[in-house]
């Protein structure tokens, strides 16, 4: 095990330093306009673009739920010495449905500013807390804060490129999908002291269904008539953070972690 948790560092340190250079080497990526331009914009009680806006409310009620039954967790649920990361990866979903919201009022650069930080946080928090289980307890730790700050500053750095006219999405794409890339052979490779693991699976699952209904939403729109495809896109990753919350509040751990 100790051999394939070795293979699995360096499949994931080549992993990064090949992403790096691949950021490193293409030209900047600038926001396109019609990003902002979502299939469904109607207006509901006064709400501009209503059901996008709306939409987040299962996310907003997953994270509120998921910070407070944390606090009563077994210390056998979750990695104790990182439990900040879990914290911080619901608190990010309250953050998240709230910029999100914002964002759909208001759909341009400056507000989806304030959605896209506080995704961050959740895509760094919560690759430090499978690094805490899958590899070392220690390492998910110490980079949970030089993720967040990794995090953060590579979604300011697409906003003032922006602001300066030379728009650069680079960074901030390889802080959203390096961990995409990584968790799937962590989770194949390595093993968690915990039960309930699939549920990470599940969360994956979701996160590509919602890229799905992200890049399909004219056409879900036209199809179903009620709701978009960014609408539901909401929905499917509230979905997916309550599978791996209620798995953290059901698993126990079955054997000794691995602290190195």
């Amino acid at each position: 095990m100790l051999d394939r948790k070795k293979t699995l560092v360096y499949m994931l340190l080549l992993l990064a330093a090949v992403s790096l250079l691949v950021a490193a080497f293409i030209d900047p990526i600038a926001q396109d306009p019609s990003y902002h331009r979502f299939s469904d914009s109607k207006t509901i009680l006064g709400i501009p673009n209503a059901l996008n806006v709306l939409s987040n409310l299962p996310l907003l009620i997953v994270g509120a739920i998921g910070l407070n039954r944390l606090r009563a967790l077994r210390s056998d649920s979750i990695v104790t010495e990182n439990k900040a990361g879990y914290l911080i990866l619901f608190f990010s979903v309250v953050l998240v449905a709230i910029g999100s919201s914002y964002y759909h009022l208001w759909p341009m650069n400056s507000t989806l500013l304030w959605d896209r930080l506080p995704m961050t946080l959740a895509f760094m928090s919560l690759f430090s807390i499978i690094t805490s289980e899958f590899i070392s307890v220690r390492w998910g730790r110490y980079l949970l804060v030089p993720l967040l700050i990794l995090g953060l500053l590579s979604v300011s750095y697409w906003y003032f490129t922006e602001l300066a006219g030379v728009g650069d999405l680079r960074w901030y794409g390889l802080i959203q999908f390096y961990p995409v890339l990584a968790i799937p052979p962590t989770l194949l490779l390595s093993s968690s002291p915990f039960s309930k693991t699939d549920a990470y699976w599940w969360l994956f699952a979701t996160y590509l269904l919602a890229k799905v209904f992200e890049h399909y939403d004219y056409f879900i729109h036209s199809m179903l008539t009620v709701i978009s495809g960014h609408s539901l896109k909401h929905i499917a990753a509230a979905a997916g953070l309550y599978v791996l919350l209620v798995a953290y509040e059901r698993r126990h751990r079955y054997k000794t972690t691995h602290a190195a």
